[in-house]
């Protein structure tokens, strides 16, 4: 699969997608979960979401089937991260059978994965939240959100989209175009054929706003059911008792209590460079005892007038600097 950076979109047409899971584990990441599979059209910024009852390369590539055919938008490129559920031979081999271009971000770089990582934060985390949800009721729960959040997320969910950005030294300037729609980006988008366009003002004419918003409420409502009567997976922690008694000897141990933890080398304490004044110590030490207000450049500067060859120290240089 190749490459492909932020910097190489270069103004594509409707139809290239970002892809990205995001997964709905709750505090803990382990055991089976559902997983939300996101695609984000470069040019307009149309979201689709879709649930994945577990994690796996063909149940993604039926999704995606799914997603095909419920989307205005044929899918032209298919964009990704190096999540092993992607980078394989069934995604691969789907998205040569359909005719899309697949291309994958560079590894550890989320900004070649922008428009993506936006629509995560601002659309799936923001009206599902970081509940764990698994189990087959979360996962249509979750598609039930999915239906009207996605025909308001497109139709009357405005978003800034940049226009250019400047860089100034250490100043980034950036100029954004006025906040549209994905629904008015494909419709404004000469590359859109006008069949598309018709289509999309005419289902976003017979759409309700409050219909779609009562509908979102009453699905939220049931995930809050769902993930406040779901079991919640423990990591085999001791019981309370066994950890508050452990307490009152864990601080005996010379080690860490932590089963992570790794032993520090010990260092030895001691000097590595000669005590230049070991010689006049004692000569320092009667100078303060008989005058407790002398500075301590008051006392080099005499050492330095009565020093005597071989006591160590060395005399300054012009200027007050030692040579």
């Amino acid at each position: 699969m190749p490459i492909r950076t932020y910097a190489d979109w270069n103004d594509p047409p409707p139809g290239f997608f970002e892809a990205d899971l995001v997964s709905h584990s709750g505090p803990l990441t382990s055991g089976s979960f559902t997983q939300t599979l996101v695609l984000t059209d470069i040019a307009s910024g149309w979201t689709e979401c879709a649930p994945l009852l577990f994690r796996e390369q063909q149940l993604l590539a039926e999704v995606l089937t799914v997603l095909r055919g419920v989307m205005p938008l044929p899918i032209l490129g298919f964009d990704t991260d190096n999540d092993t559920v992607f980078i394989n031979e069934t995604v691969k081999t789907w998205c040569e059978a359909a005719g899309v271009a697949v291309t994958r971000s560079r590894p550890y770089r989320k900004n070649d994965q922008a428009h993506i990582e936006q629509k995560n934060g601002a659309v799936v985390r923001r009206m599902v939240g970081y509940r764990r949800f698994e189990g087959l009721a979360a996962t249509e729960a979750l598609a039930n959100l999915y239906r009207p959040m996605r025909l308001f997320v497109n139709f009357f969910q405005p978003s800034f989209r940049l226009a250019q950005k400047v860089r100034d030294g250490a100043l980034i300037r950036k100029r954004y175009h006025a906040p549209l729609t994905p629904h008015q980006r494909l419709v404004a988008d000469p590359r859109t054929p006008q069949e598309l366009k018709d289509a999309l003002d005419a289902q976003h004419a017979m759409l309700d706003l409050v219909i779609l918003l009562r509908d979102i409420r009453a699905a939220q409502r049931s995930l809050i059911e769902i993930a406040d009567t779901a079991p919640i997976p423990t990591i085999g922690a001791p019981p309370l008792e066994a950890f508050l008694e452990s307490l009152k000897t864990a601080w005996r141990s010379t080690d860490e209590v932590r089963p992570t933890a790794q032993p520090k080398p010990s260092k030895p304490h001691c000097r590595t460079v000669p005590d230049p004044l070991e010689a006049v110590t004692d000569k320092l030490k009667a100078w303060f005892e008989a005058d407790p207000g002398v500075t301590g450049r008051q006392l080099l500067d005499r050492l330095q007038v009565d020093r005597v060859p071989g006591d160590g120290v060395r005399a300054p240089t012009p200027g007050g600097v030692r040579a």
